[in-house]
């Protein structure tokens, strides 16, 4: 019986962000596309059979451990479970930024799930995993199906997708962004017309846009300042409601050129765009 495992948590991007109207409850109906990258968090999830409970085994600054997203999602499954388990230590090993658009603590808790459904060997399906997951937040179900998709809803409707996996350069700058303040701002666009799955892929993509751009541009200047240099070597945009923006490259080393010129202060990476999450494709070697 595995005892520990480590397993990658990566990142997501939001190709596109359209804002198509705004439920009774308050929360926006969204169209969107989402793609793995091959970079991301690691998670180390190992049993303590000697010790009950659930523990991280480091803090993350500024996020109690009873909120953390993977301690939740650990208590989920355990909940659900509803048979005495191993206690477990979780290690997280941080690359992605918090608040960077990339999705990082929604796919620390995805991976959380899958792991320990693997190392409970609780025999959950990815239906089951997912539903778990949509409870968490809206982006929890794509890292757990693992496949690009087409999202709608809050973002938890999906459709499977295929994407070209080009090369992107994702940068960082140096703000945080109040995801509320932006889903509030007055000037945010909230009818774009809904478009199909077909049309949604097809043409160029330099015509899709994330409808919270304009409002992110005025209120944070630093991720104007950033968008801007990076549009002179083709589209940029922003993910998620940022702060993380990414530009679009056809291969690795013309990423790199860009990546080795940007300016000082912001930080960020070059990696892979990818259908398959790497997550999944772990779990089946592991299999």
């Amino acid at each position: 019986m595995t005892t520990s495992i480590t397993l990658p948590a990566p990142a997501k991007l939001n190709l596109f962000l359209h804002i198509v109207g705004r439920r009774p409850d308050g929360y926006h109906e969204l169209q969107t596309l989402f793609q793995f990258l091959d970079h991301g968090d690691d998670i180390t999830l190992t049993l303590t059979p000697e010790r009950p409970g659930i523990r991280l085994a480091q803090a993350l600054a500024g996020v109690p451990d009873q909120g953390n997203l993977v301690v939740r999602a650990a208590e989920v499954l355990a909940k659900r479970a509803n048979s005495p388990l191993p206690g477990v230590d979780i290690s997280i090993a941080k690359r992605l930024p918090m608040g960077g658009g990339l999705g990082g603590g929604s796919s620390d808790a995805a991976t959380t799930l899958l792991g320990l459904n693997y190392l409970w060997q609780l025999g959950l399906d990815i239906d089951e995993l997912a539903q778990l997951g949509l409870a968490l937040g809206a982006d929890v179900p794509v890292f757990v199906r693992g496949h690009a998709a087409f999202g709608e809803g809050v973002g938890e409707k999906l459709t499977p997708a295929t994407p070209p996996e080009d090369w992107f350069v994702v940068l960082k700058p140096g703000c945080n962004i109040n995801t509320g303040k932006i889903f509030s701002d007055q000037g945010l666009t909230r009818n774009t017309p809904r478009i199909t799955i077909a049309p949604a892929f097809e043409g160029d993509a330099s015509r899709y846009r994330n409808d919270c751009e304009d409002a992110v541009r005025r209120l944070y200047p630093e991720v104007n300042q950033s968008l801007d240099w990076l549009a002179q070597f083709g589209p940029a945009r922003l993910t998620g409601t940022g702060a993380c923006i990414f530009g679009r490259f056809p291969t690795e080393s013309a990423a790199r050129i860009i990546w080795e010129s940007k300016p000082s202060g912001i930080t960020g990476f070059v990696a892979k765009g990818v259908n398959y999450s790497p997550l999944h494709k772990k779990l089946t070697e592991l299999k």
